[in-house]
Parts: structure tokens; sequence; C-alpha cells
């Protein structure tokens, strides 16, 4: 295996289950701030920035 590769796979994997779990997330939480469709865009493509983003801004608290 090369080792661009070996650095490559674990962030691309990384990458995968944050964006899933932000979905999960999406899913099951009743009030977001924005609508749930764009922040379901946002999140599958902007990638990491759209589930670090989601995370930070997109949850309500309440």
């Amino acid at each position: 295996m090369s080792d661009m590769l070996k650095l490559i796979l674990p962030l691309a994997v990384l990458q995968l289950i944050l964006i899933v779990a932000a979905l999960v997330d999406l899913s099951k939480v009743r009030r977001t701030n924005g609508p749930k469709w764009i922040w379901a865009i946002i999140i599958l493509f902007s990638s990491l920035l759209g589930s670090v983003a989601y995370f930070l801004f997109g949850r309500r608290s309440d």
C-alpha cells in the first residue's frame, strides 16, 4: 500500500462516518436552525465542512 493511500483512506473513512452521523442526527432531531432539507444538501455536497457546520450551527439546543 502506498504512503499516500495510507494517509487518505483513514481520512476518507472518518469523513464518511461524520457525514452519516450528521444525516442520522438530522433525521432524528425535531428542530434545526433552518429547514432540514437545506441542511441535508449542505451535509451531502459540502462533505466535511457541511457536517461540521451542521453540528456547530444547525442543531438547536432547546
